[in-house]
């Protein structure tokens, strides 16, 4: 054995068709049971219960609603629930609501008829429509504005779509899997997210735990990476030095599970020979963030925001959080000068989620409210 090697997680392997089905999840239905045995053979007692959930949930075609952090995996999840149900032979369609143009959303979840706006050159078949008789995964759930809710809420309900353009309904047998990295409780409380839908959705809920309360699940994560990276690159596995897994396993992952298979995808890249070794590991994310320190009074006497906070909650304010949000919406997207796309990243929010917002609170633009008065 190598100096630097003892304990090094398993041997180097060839990489295989079959190396490759720890995480990857076929659609066809052939593979359920290598899917059944290697996806979810997970170590943390967290992964444990994750999988025992989801092998309850798979057979029914009740409405599943996966929660986690970026990166931890939900479409993996999704995918994987879909190909353990019965509806396994039928299509996976799998669509992120994020990245959905707010003024064409309808369209694509439902479709539309030839005519039915500008450049409607023809009729489209939506997403709810292509899924049928299979499972539709809407990603980023919790990014719909408040009017496509209201239509999502009533597809649920009534088992039945109309196209952009048409009166005519359309029954569908779809189910649906929905996923979201925000707390939509949360967001049902800041008058975010309808209520209604969110029990609609949250039927049998998959809560996927952050990579850094599983570190037990690195090694495997690790193996699966090494082999699948190391067959596209065509080169035999390597294998991990003792310093290699200290890095691997202290490491905060605040991007999870991506962010482990882009180290491991850049770490095969850069290796020489047949060990890779901490210096190998490149690690690109934010350093995990500083706990909040406790209010100190500003120089200039200006009260400090935790304490106009505690000022609000001292004086009972009528609707407290909803003064807080109008507040924190106007003098961001004022800092910004008007510009949703600054104000959108800086709050790390979409921008449908934003404009929503600025609407709901009448926050205008500089521009639009010089004109204005």
């Amino acid at each position: 054995m190598l100096p630097g090697t003892q304990g090094y997680w398993g041997h180097p392997v060839q990489s295989n068709s079959s190396a490759r089905t720890v995480l990857i999840l076929p659609n066809s239905p052939e593979h359920a049971i290598s899917i059944r045995a290697k996806a979810l053979t997970f170590e943390a007692p967290q992964s444990r219960i994750l999988r025992e959930r989801v092998h309850l949930v798979a057979p029914s075609d009740a409405t599943v609603l996966i929660t986690g952090e970026s990166g931890t995996g939900k479409e993996l999840i999704a995918r994987l629930v879909h190909t353990l149900s019965e509806r396994k032979a039928a299509p996976f369609v799998a669509v992120n609501c994020g990245a959905l143009s707010e003024n064409l959303i309808e369209s694509e979840l439902f479709g539309h008829e030839k005519g039915a706006f500008t450049g409607a050159a023809g009729e489209r078949t939506g997403w709810f429509e292509a899924a049928d008789g299979g499972s539709l995964f809407l990603d980023e759930v919790g990014d719909l504005p408040l009017s496509m809710q209201v239509k999502l809420l009533r597809v649920l309900q009534e088992r039945e779509v109309v196209r952009v353009g048409s009166r005519q309904p359309r029954r569908i047998d779809v189910r649906l899997i929905a996923a979201t990295n925000v707390d939509l409780l949360a967001a049902v409380r800041a008058g975010r997210f309808r209520e209604d839908l969110y029990y609609r959705l949250n039927v049998a809920p998959l809560a996927i735990a952050p990579l850094r309360e599983r570190r037990e699940d690195i090694p495997a994560l690790t193996r699966h990476f090494l082999a699948l990276y190391a067959g596209k690159l065509r080169i035999g596995v390597p294998a991990l030095t003792d310093a290699a897994h200290e890095r691997l396993l202290t490491h905060p992952w605040p991007g999870n599970i991506r962010e482990l298979e882009n180290v491991i995808h850049y770490a095969l890249l850069v290796s020489s020979g047949d060990l890779i070794d901490a210096d190998d590991l490149h690690f690109t994310s934010l350093a995990p963030v500083a706990a909040v320190p406790a209010p100190r009074p500003q120089a200039d006497g200006a009260p400090t925001l935790e304490a106009a906070l505690l000022a609000l909650c001292e004086q009972g304010h009528p609707d407290l959080w909803r003064h807080i949000e109008e507040t924190v919406y106007r003098v961001v997207y004022a800092f910004c000068e008007g510009n949703t796309v600054q104000t959108s990243r800086l709050l790390n929010l979409s921008r449908n989620i934003v404009r929503a917002r600025l609407t709901q609170f009448d926050v205008r633009s500089p521009e639009r409210a010089t004109a204005g008065d």
